[in-house]
């Protein structure tokens, strides 16, 4: 995988050089955790990539689930991306004021849809800052586009089915969360969810696949990360977290490894931890 593919990552160098094309499309996916006390709104009105749109994750969600930020309907996400801008024949490259954090989520929302020339800035806004690069506070100019939708149901499982592959084994079960999370040790950001993981699943902490700079890790070094935690490559994977969001960093990174099949599970830790009939682990597997 090169590192500017378009359709995967891309690096500040590639977006710089292509700024101004008139098919590009930027996003500022930036999202917080519910007690940081941040609004990414608010950062993204005072400071954001030249031309960028700003996606709001928990706006743009399944308005109908109990769950935070759940896939949005198709045909929301149509009428949500016309309002933007973005449409057929865009290439679309999404950022995060973390490095790579949030914007992988908005990635995959995406490529749910079917949409495939979409790519994750690597660094994010963090790295186009710190190199000088220019920013701006003014809204961009909206010139609506049709936007052709085809899901692919197969990129995403639901608690039913990730029982099912926690019984059966047919799939991996990967958790993004930090160790203690994990582990069953810390506890959850939301209130009301047990504490502990997925029976059988696999704890691959999103963090330990990012550099300092905010850049995503090697191919070697994703690969050594997921191979130290017992998770056979060659197999098909599911993706869990927190919330649904810090999942797909794991998606990412199973792309980038040409992992053949892997999907995120939308309701993860949110859902899981908060019925008493699913089972959790606690400590290491």
């Amino acid at each position: 995988m090169a590192k500017d593919d378009p359709k995967t990552l891309v690096s500040t160098d590639w977006l710089a050089a292509h700024l101004n094309d008139p098919d590009l499309r930027i996003v500022d996916a930036s999202w917080h955790m519910p007690d940081s006390g941040r609004d990414a709104k608010a950062d993204y009105d005072a400071m954001h990539i030249p031309g960028a749109r700003f996606f709001d994750i928990d706006d743009i969600a399944d308005a109908r689930s109990e769950l935070p930020h759940m896939a949005p309907p198709v045909e929301k996400f149509m009428s949500r991306m016309r309002a933007m801008g973005i449409g057929d024949g865009h290439q679309v490259v999404v950022y995060d004021s973390h490095g790579i954090m949030s914007a992988p989520r908005v990635w995959w929302t995406f490529r749910l849809m079917g949409k495939t020339d979409v790519a994750v800035l690597d660094g994010g806004l963090p790295k186009w800052v710190a190199e000088g690069r220019p920013v701006e506070d003014m809204p961009p100019v909206i010139r609506d586009r049709h936007m052709t939708v085809s899901r692919q149901s197969d990129m995403v499982k639901d608690v039913t089915q990730v029982a099912a592959a926690a019984k059966l084994g047919d799939w991996q079960i990967v958790d993004a969360r930090s160790d203690a999370r994990f582990r069953g040790e810390a506890d959850e950001p939301r209130p009301g969810l047990r504490k502990g993981h997925i029976p059988g699943s696999k704890n691959v902490p999103f963090a330990g696949l990012i550099n300092d700079d905010g850049t995503l890790k090697s191919e070697t070094e994703l690969r050594a990360a997921f191979e130290a935690a017992g998770v056979d490559l060659s197999k098909p994977v599911i993706s869990s977290c927190g919330s649904g969001v810090t999942a797909a960093v794991l998606d990412l990174a199973l792309t980038i490894l040409g992992n053949p099949r892997h999907a995120v599970y939308d309701g993860s830790w949110a859902e899981w931890g908060m019925y008493n009939d699913l089972k959790v682990a606690t400590g290491e597997n």
